[in-house]
C-alpha cells in the first residue's frame, strides 16, 4: 500500500478538531492502518476526543491478542468510546465532548471497515462508490424519502449526527468487509471535505492527479476554494501488489 495525507483547519476555523493516522507499515497484527477522526464538543473538547479515539485504537490494536481484523476493530472502538466517555465525565471542559471515526486495513484482497458518525471512506475502481454510510439525520430523512441527496447537502441540519465515539458508555459501529484489487484508490474523509466538494469532483481530481500528494493536496484546495467551513481531512491510499 502507498498512501499520503492532510488534515488543514480550512478558511472559517480557528482550531482544528480532526486528527487523522496513516501508516503503511504493520501495526499489531495489522497490514496498514488509516483512521479519520472528527472530533466535536466545546473549546479544545473535539480536538482532545479526536486524538484520544485515534491514540486509544492504534493502542489497542498494537497490544490486541485478537486475531480477526473485525475483533481488532470491535476491541479498539470500544476502548476508544471507554476512554473519551470516561474523560468527558472526570473534566467539566470535556463533558459532552465525543468524535466521528473511520477506519481500514486491507488484508490480502480484503479492506476491512469501521465507522461512527459522518466521517467516510470512498473506493474510486472504475468510479467513485462510497462505503459508509453516514449516522446523520439528514441520512435517515434522505433513506426515507424525505429529502433528496442533494437537498441533503444544504440542509440547516445537516451537522447533526446520530452516532458518536464517546458520548455514551456504550456505542455501535458499522463494519464493513470489501474486496479490493491492485491500482484501487481508497479515500477516507472528514466531513469538511464531503460537504465541500461533489462526489463527481472528488473522482474527477484523484483520476487526474499525477500522484497520491498532488491529489491529496487539490482535494484541500477545492474545499477551501469552495468555502473550507469546516476542517478538511483527507487520506488516500493505493492497494499495491
Amino acid at each position: 500500500m502507498r498512501a499520503y495525507a492532510k488534515t488543514d483547519v480550512g478558511s472559517k476555523r480557528s482550531m482544528n478538531q480532526d486528527f487523522l493516522y496513516c501508516s503503511t507499515q504493520p501495526v499489531g497484527s495489522f497490514h496498514n492502518l488509516l483512521i479519520v477522526a472528527d472530533g466535536m464538543g466545546g473549546h479544545r473538547a473535539g480536538d482532545h476526543a479526536s486524538k484520544m479515539c485515534v491514540e486509544n485504537m492504534v493502542q489497542s490494536i498494537e497490544q490486541s491478542e485478537h486475531k480477526t481484523p473485525v475483533s481488532l476493530f470491535e476491541e479498539a472502538v470500544e476502548r476508544a468510546n471507554r476512554a473519551v466517555f470516561e474523560e468527558a465525565k472526570a473534566h467539566i471542559e470535556y463533558e459532552g465532548m465525543g468524535t466521528t471515526v473511520v477506519a481500514c486495513t486491507v488484508e490480502d484482497n480484503t479492506m476491512y471497515v469501521a465507522n461512527i458518525g459522518d466521517s467516510r471512506l470512498y473506493l474510486l475502481r472504475d468510479s467513485l462508490t462510497q462505503i459508509t454510510n453516514d449516522h446523520s439525520l439528514v441520512e435517515e430523512m434522505v433513506k426515507q424519502g424525505n429529502i433528496t441527496e442533494s437537498e441533503a447537502r444544504v440542509h440547516p441540519q445537516k451537522n447533526i449526527i446520530t452516532r458518536a465515539l464517546g458520548i455514551n458508555e456504550e456505542v455501535q459501529a458499522d463494519f464493513f468487509e470489501i474486496e479490493v484489487q491492485q491500482n484501487d484508490i481508497i479515500l477516507l474523509c472528514s466531513d469538511g471535505l464531503s460537504n465541500m466538494i461533489e462526489d463527481e469532483d472528488m473522482e474527477y481530481i484523484v483520476k487526474n492527479s499525477d500522484t497520491l500528494q498532488d491529489a491529496v493536496e487539490s482535494l484541500v484546495a477545492r474545499a477551501n476554494e469552495n468555502g473550507g467551513s469546516d476542517n478538511i481531512t483527507v487520506v488516500l491510499a493505493e492497494v499495491c501488489a
